[in-house]
């Protein structure tokens, strides 16, 4: 029951102190500064309004630091959601959205329920690799136009068309914009390596707003492009949509639901590693579950971990998950007070924003890295984010997934093997190969290695099938099987069964404990007889001897 329990209410039986208290406030104040220009920037290439990603920060933000498992996690939008949210909004308008962001809430809050936040974490490196790789190019290449200036009505989704459309308006370049869009890179990129504790994208988006409203500078804002923002907190509104569309929408809210997962239980290991603390990830499922489908009644769009922002978070002193709760209040006070001033926000900064987190996200050294390694990473990584950026994020991640599933198999089929055993084995105890060497003719010893199951199974049919004679007494020896499933134990009851007609009599020995349950739970035990599954390899032995005996 523990897993499922949120790390604040754990807290809360424990003493809170006037010193974490102002650790909590400082670093919540600093997270949610820092917070502040990327919710705007990941709503705005979400395709939905720019409050709306501060109202996920809010809402999400807050419900993530209370009920989810992590003491450090801050949440709120990410971009690794806007190539998803994006293409939902432009498909299903901001209502399908909701609804998909809905339905991922639910599952995840299932996926925790049912304590499945460990085997998450198991998704294939390549595959998390791939779709991250993927996802910043298509974030890179979305902001094309804002970063150019460019004179477009509306940018394509796909990766194809998006610089077809480019190339259409290529004369239209705003040299205002690529000024203010390359000088917020570099703000980004020099300024924390001088100025650690003052976060750079708030410098540059505070420095261009001034300098574009006090020199009247011919580039689009947010106000020019979206209008006014409102310095209010969003109202309660349920999502209406079609229910012909529901099918699409719960494919789509898959992907959602699985990528919150990933990017919020790999935040929260990164937060492990920094502070050496241990989160709960069933309980960060639910937490994240149930800020997904709160967030989306108010105005919200997907949410998760932060890795950026639950870094700073951690690097600022937080104590407890009070501090994401004050990055929260931080956000809802700037939203109430100036939040009318965000519409002079130049928009080329928010894409020179959203460039920088994108080389951060693509993490080029891990790609080449996994390209040098097996061929099947390799082929999983690229499958992956070739169909991340020409495709569909939720086709890669399905995709990817299975792939990489199959490719394990194959894998784990290539080392399993089934061969007969001699005398002449190097690891034989002496007795055992005394005994293997003066076997009668009539015992044959076979030893199965690696975990028998579907992907290997038609191997040890195939090996005993080979045989050019049918022994008196077949020996199966299996210390080596750690794993045996459904298809493996359906290969052995069809051979038990031919054995039971046309022999010959079966040993089995130095079962494990997973395969031993799996055969008594089939009944397998009480076919076979329970005096020819033995535990040592030299009884098993002198069990054929006397079985061979007694058959003649």
């Amino acid at each position: 029951m523990s897993s499922i329990v949120p790390k604040f209410f754990s807290l809360l039986r424990e003493p809170y102190t006037r010193k974490m208290a102002s650790r909590d406030i400082s670093a919540g104040l600093v997270v949610g500064i820092v917070a502040l220009p990327l919710a705007i920037a990941f709503a705005i290439a979400s395709g939905v309004r720019p409050e709306q990603g501060l109202y996920t920060a809010i809402i999400a933000g807050f419900l993530i630091s209370a009920l989810g498992g992590s003491r450090f996690q801050i949440g709120g939008p990410t971009g690794a959601f806007i190539v998803l949210t994006y293409a939902i909004v432009q498909e299903f308008g901001y209502d399908g959205l909701a609804v998909t962001t809905l339905m991922a809430g639910l599952m995840l809050v299932v996926f925790g329920i049912a304590r499945l936040g460990t085997l998450i974490r198991y998704v294939p490196y390549p595959v998390t690799v791939g779709f991250t790789s993927g996802i910043a190019i298509v974030i890179a290449s979305g902001q094309v136009k804002d970063g150019l200036g460019l004179t477009m009505d509306t940018v394509p989704v796909h990766f194809v068309s998006k610089w077809l459309a480019y190339a259409d308006v290529l004369t239209t370049v705003n040299f205002w914009s690529v000024f203010l869009t390359a000088a917020t890179v570099l703000i980004l990129v020099f300024l924390p390596r001088h100025l650690k504790r003052i976060p750079a994208s708030l410098v540059a988006l505070l420095l261009a707003s001034v300098v574009v409203s006090v020199f009247n500078l011919p580039v689009p804002t947010i106000g020019s492009e979206l209008g006014d923002v409102p310095s209010s907190l969003p109202s309660f509104r349920l999502p209406v949509v079609d229910w012909a569309i529901m099918p699409d929408l719960v494919s789509a809210a898959v992907s959602v639901a699985l990528l919150i997962a990933i990017e919020s239980l790999l935040s929260a290991v990164v937060a492990d590693g920094m502070t050496g603390r241990q989160h709960r990830s069933n309980a960060e499922l639910i937490g994240q579950g149930v800020a997904n489908m709160v967030a989306p009644l108010f105005g919200g769009i997907p949410a998760t971990g932060a890795i950026a922002r639950t870094a700073t978070n951690i690097k600022n002193g937080a104590a407890s998950p009070v501090a994401g709760m004050v990055h929260a209040a931080t956000l809802t006070v700037v939203l109430l007070v100036a939040g009318k001033w965000a519409a002079l926000i130049p928009m080329p900064v928010l894409a020179g924003i959203l460039l920088v987190v994108s080389w951060n996200m693509s993490e080029a050294h891990l790609f080449g890295r996994i390209l040098r390694s097996t061929r099947s990473d390799a082929l999983v990584l690229l499958v992956t984010f070739l169909l991340t950026v020409f495709v569909d994020l939720t086709i890669a991640i399905q995709v990817g997934v299975v792939l990489a599933a199959f490719l394990f198999m194959k894998r784990m089929s290539d080392v399993a093997q089934i061969r007969m055993m001699t005398s002449e084995e190097d690891d034989l105890l002496p007795s055992e190969a005394e005994r293997l060497a003066h076997l009668p003719p009539g015992v044959e010893v076979y030893e199965v290695n690696g975990p028998f199951f579907f992907g290997a199974a038609h191997k040890f049919a195939t090996a005993l099938s080979a045989m050019q004679r049918r022994p008196d007494v077949l020996v199966i020896r299996m210390r080596n099987v750690l794993a045996l499933d459904a298809t493996g134990l359906r290969v052995l009851e069809e051979f038990l069964c031919e054995a039971d007609k046309h022999g010959p009599a079966i040993v089995l020995s130095g079962l494990h404990a997973q395969p031993l349950v799996l055969l008594e739970r089939a009944g397998f035990m009480d076919r076979i007889g329970r005096d020819n599954v033995i535990g040592s390899f030299d009884d098993a032995l002198e069990r054929a001897r006397i079985l061979c005996e007694n058959n003649r």
